[in-house]
């Protein structure tokens, strides 16, 4: 996926959503914090990068029914032509919350870092950095405590070493336990 689909899919998001602003201050009951677990898929660099499956994890404390803090981790896996690559990122910010009765629509700023790894044939390289995600997405719920992440598009950018990357984005999957 590349920068226009990930912006596309924000807006459509935020479009999807617009209905729930106006009716989110009204919804008090709220979880006090929500795990998730779950898919991701990952386009790292752009048109010339690769593709990565792997898994994402957060916690989110919701402060108030809007505004919440996200930790967020993840995991990528890809192997090609003897090639093991890994990229494990580790972020937190400002999570903002519109819940409907059924449906809550969310957008936050992650910051953090990241380590990637890369192994061939014996040899092995590895480099940390930092890292930042925009993005949200969507959760349906399923029951009380249960709810589905439909979908969560998140752009990354990764900076190390005097370079930066900021051709990456990633779509997640999963499951939300709202405590």
């Amino acid at each position: 996926m590349n920068r226009t689909g990930v912006y596309t899919s924000i807006v459509f998001l935020a479009i999807l959503c617009t209905p729930l602003f106006a009716t989110a201050a009204e919804t008090q009951n709220h979880p006090k914090a929500e795990l998730f677990g779950g898919y991701q898929y990952s386009r790292i660099g752009g048109s010339g990068g690769v593709n990565a499956d792997g898994w994402n994890a957060a916690i989110t404390s919701d402060v108030t029914h809007w505004f919440g803090v996200t930790a967020d981790f993840s995991g990528a896996y890809k192997s090609f032509g003897g090639i093991n690559a890994k990229a494990y990122t580790y972020t937190v910010g400002p999570t903002l919350s519109a819940r409907g009765a059924r449906v809550t629509c969310f957008t936050h700023m992650l910051l953090g870092g990241f380590h990637a790894s890369a192994g061939f044939q014996g040899l092995s390289g590895s480099i940390n950095g930092f890292a930042m995600m925009v993005g949200g997405g969507v959760d349906v719920k399923v029951t009380t405590h249960i709810a589905i992440r439909v979908i969560q598009p998140d752009w990354i950018l990764w900076r190390a070493q005097g370079l930066t990357e900021k051709k990456n984005a990633r779509i997640s999957t999963g499951i939300v336990f709202r405590l």
